[in-house]
């Protein structure tokens, strides 16, 4: 079996008020996390018809700052489906309701994974990629996928020493005083 993508998408508007905001007067970049969680539950949950779980969290850049007073809008669609997991991309704004003012605030990708009764991950149906930016969408999320094995096999691999990578953090902000036998 295999969904649209429009048949998951899902959109959230919710007026910030002062209780979301932090201590500079913003709303807590926390609180936005939540939301962005939520949204991405429900829409892996609309996908796949099942519980879904929190996997990872990819990239989340606090581009604009949001203000006490804008309405912040969350859409969420299903970027990328595995055997049991899906990507949800999730796209924040907000806009500042007497101006009309909006501005884009932050972007992620959450891995979801579907959960079965039994609480054992459970397949998912595959994805109709019926538009340009749905099959963009989906090989990005394959090469984000790609690149972060990449990292993990470089940095965990057996070989890995120190050694080949000091020199590299001579142009940091960074003072390195090993012990000699590290």
């Amino acid at each position: 079996m295999h969904k649209t993508v429009d048949s998951s998408r899902v959109s959230i508007s919710q007026l910030m008020q002062p209780s979301h905001s932090n201590f500079s007067g913003k709303i807590h970049g926390g609180y936005i996390l939540n939301l962005m969680d939520q949204i991405a539950f429900a829409c892996a949950s609309k996908h796949s018809g099942a519980y879904c779980v929190t996997a990872s969290v990819d990239t989340v850049d606090f581009i604009n700052p949001i203000e006490v007073g804008d309405l912040v809008t969350m859409k969420a669609s299903v970027n990328y489906v595995g055997r049991t997991s899906m990507v949800v991309g999730i796209r924040v704004e907000s806009e500042h309701i007497q101006s009309g003012n909006k501005k884009h605030c932050n972007s992620s990708y959450f891995t979801m994974v579907a959960k079965g009764e039994n609480g054992k991950s459970i397949e998912v149906p595959g994805l109709i990629l019926n538009d340009k930016t749905e099959v963009l969408r989906f090989l990005k999320a394959i090469k984000r996928a790609s690149t972060k094995k990449s990292r993990q096999q470089e940095f965990n691999h057996a070989s890995f020493t120190l050694e080949n990578y000091l020199e590299q953090l001579k142009n940091y902000r960074v003072k390195i005083e090993l012990p000699t036998d590290y």
